[in-house]
């Protein structure tokens, strides 16, 4: 209980930032925005802005994010790209998402091993120091450990001691949650030795805490008093809620178990002292937290003060008012409480009542310490009723009582099975409703893995009929009008001809010329030799130049990490139509007059961007669409299990994203 206690008191160290202050500096950073930013100036910005969203909206902050990562890949920002992907693990941590924060953390070190930047090096301790702590709340402790030894090294070497600081805390609380406090303390005290070094009241308070944390679950309180007093030094009970509330918890916690040691009553009073500070500042903050732990440990101290009709009644009330707001935790720590009072009071029923209660909300009392004190209880309350029923069977109220009793019996027995009964009944329906489900779930996924063979099936064939025709166009129909061509200027120097006649020969043979050219861009349009012979990035770098040589519209291609890289034939031909399609699109219906087409791979991930800056259009009016064109995106996107995204709006240009990984 003392664990729970202390771990919950730990958790009120954040405090998040007031909602008018975000949106304040939200506003200033839109602001920002709408002037003439350098690419560096907008990336940052973007990403500040991302900063600001996490506590109000999380998906307008991973969407700040990425517009973010975007302006810094298309401007080759490797150092300002690999800090924005670090910032985007953030708002991911915050959903339990550990596996996309490992990926995306993946993508900051692979812009930030290409940055000369002087300031790289701290930022990859920062992005192996959270690559850490995902691997911990994954479970992998191994890589843990092993990625913050590592960030360690890198925060010493670069003289960064405020993070080689948090990095042997984050350490403690490792070694916390496995019970090995006295690891914890070596870390702590490490961790306290910086926070000295540097003098800074908050990582001086921090340190503290952890320290006396440590200590008192290693029960060493007196040691644990002398950090309490620098703890207190380091602050003064002004500005910071969430300190303060620290300090008298723990403080007050530390206090009451001296008491138990030596029975000072001078304890006893400091320690309801700073529980009654708290409880003052609970209200004023309106925290519930501080308020119900307070008033839980004010109850204790009247146990502690033999006062076990107050206490009784103060823990009675909180029970009530705890389990009608289902907070089981807190209500787990009332019943133990109850239960010590009535042990104390040698009420031993009771006691044993309600540690039954508080047992059954608590895994940690399998300790043996814990399992003594409940054989102590029951042995009490069997002693207490063995004396009892000498004396009932001294009275000749005696049978009487027994038969009375014998009947309980039977009727708790007849209710227990009753309730055993129905719990079964209950427990077959929710078993029978849960295979109906997962029968349901089982028949969706096969209908959208039909729908996905009948995508492919159809994509695939529109392939191999599009690879035959531009086939049969080039080497059927282009042969035959080579060969005429040929056979027409060799019959030129046999005819002899009227300058009139010689004239329309040779516009026969220009035209015959384009017809050529025209059948060969029509065959190369519908399977690109390139796509087949080198590849994705080679085919869309000559498609782009073709545009943008037509002068129809400006074309950018930009690729980052496809050099060498080798995609089944599949996909490569899959995005391709994809890109097409969207520079298509943009020809015909987008009025731009510049495009750029963008593609990406780190790992595994493929990421491409098309964007023009064009007339635009609403979004909703894509949930309606029925264009062939968004349609066949639609339908080779899903075939490839990918995601899309597209940002448009009227005057504003469109911008299309799409993810997936291959």
């Amino acid at each position: 209980m003392k664990a729970l206690f202390l771990y919950a008191t730990l958790a009120l160290l954040c405090v998040a930032t007031s909602a008018s202050g975000q949106q304040h500096a939200l506003d200033s950073l839109r602001q920002a925005l709408r002037q003439n930013l350098s690419d560096k100036d907008r990336a940052l910005t973007l990403m500040r802005m991302g900063v600001q969203y996490e506590g109000l909206d999380t998906a307008e902050s991973m969407k700040s994010y990425r517009a973010a990562a975007t302006v810094g890949r298309r401007a080759g920002l490797m150092l300002e790209t690999g800090r924005i992907y670090l910032n985007m693990s953030f708002p991911l941590s915050a959903r339990g998402d550990y596996k996309r924060v490992i990926a995306v953390l993946d993508s900051a070190l692979y812009f930030l091993d290409r940055s000369k930047d002087p300031d790289t090096e701290f930022r990859r301790g920062q992005v192996i120091h959270t690559l850490g702590t995902a691997y911990r709340y994954q479970g992998d402790f191994k890589k843990f450990i092993e990625y913050m030894m590592k960030a360690v090294a890198i925060f010493e070497k670069a003289d960064h001691q405020r993070s080689v600081l948090n990095a042997y805390l984050n350490i403690a609380m490792y070694y916390k949650d496995i019970a090995e406090y006295e690891t914890m303390y070596a870390y702590t005290k490490k961790a306290l030795i910086i926070a000295r070094k540097l003098k800074r009241k908050d990582d001086l308070f921090k340190s503290y805490v952890f320290v006396m944390y440590a200590l008192n679950q290693m029960n060493d309180y007196k040691q644990a008093k002398l950090y309490l007093d620098s703890c207190a030094m380091s602050y003064v009970p002004v500005d910071d809620f969430a300190v303060m509330v620290s300090y008298h918890l723990v403080g007050g916690l530390m206090y009451m178990n001296l008491f138990g040691q030596d029975s000072l009553t001078s304890h006893l009073d400091k320690a309801e002292a700073h529980f009654r500070e708290g409880n003052v500042l609970g209200h004023q903050y309106n925290s519930r937290f501080n308020i119900v732990q307070t008033e839980l440990q004010l109850a204790r101290i009247l146990s502690l003060r033999k006062k076990y009709g107050e206490a009784e009644q103060k823990l009675q009330a909180l029970l009530a008012t705890l389990k009608e707001n289902e907070e089981p935790d807190q209500w787990t720590v009332a019943h133990d409480y109850l239960s010590r009072n009535y042990a104390e009071s040698g009420q031993y029923k009771k006691a044993y009542e309600s540690y039954l209660e508080y047992r059954g909300f608590q895994d940690s009392l399998s300790s043996e310490q814990n399992k003594r004190y409940a054989s102590d209880l029951e042995k009490k309350y069997e002693a207490e009723k063995r004396d009892l029923q000498i004396k009932q069977l001294t009275t000749d109220k005696e049978l009487q009582q027994l038969t009375i009793q014998k009947k309980n019996i039977i009727n708790y027995v007849l209710v227990g099975g009753a309730v055993t009964l129905a719990a079964i009944f209950f427990l077959t329906f929710r078993g029978y409703k849960q295979r109906q489900r997962l029968q349901q779930q089982r028949i969706n996924e096969l209908e959208t893995e039909k729908q996905l063979m009948a995508t492919e099936a159809v994509l695939k064939g529109e392939e191999r009929e599009r690879t035959r025709l531009a086939q049969d166009l080039h080497d059927g129909l282009g042969g035959m009008l080579s060969g005429i061509k040929y056979a027409l200027n060799t019959m030129k120097g046999n005819l002899i001809m009227t300058p009139e006649n010689q004239q329309a020969f040779e516009r026969s043979i220009d035209m015959l010329d384009s017809s050529i050219k025209e059948m060969r861009r029509v065959a190369h349009n519908m399977m690109p030799e390139a796509l087949i012979r080198f590849g994705l990035d080679t085919a869309l770098l000559d498609f782009c130049n073709d545009i943008d040589q037509s002068g129809a519209l400006k074309v950018t291609y930009q690729s980052i990490g496809m050099e060498g890289a080798v995609l089944d034939q599949t996909t490569s031909i899959t995005l391709y139509r994809v890109v097409q399609e969207l520079i298509h699109n943009t020809m015909k219906h987008a009025s731009a007059t510049t495009a750029l087409v963008q593609v990406s791979k780190v790992g595994r991930r493929v990421t491409v961007t098309v964007e023009d800056n064009g007339i635009g259009f609403d979004n909703d009016t894509l949930k309606t669409s029925e264009g062939m064109g968004w349609a066949n995106i639609r339908h080779r996107i899903k075939f490839l299990k990918g995601t899309w995204d597209v940002n448009s709006r009227p005057g504003e240009g469109t911008s299309v994203h799409i993810e997936l990984d291959v």
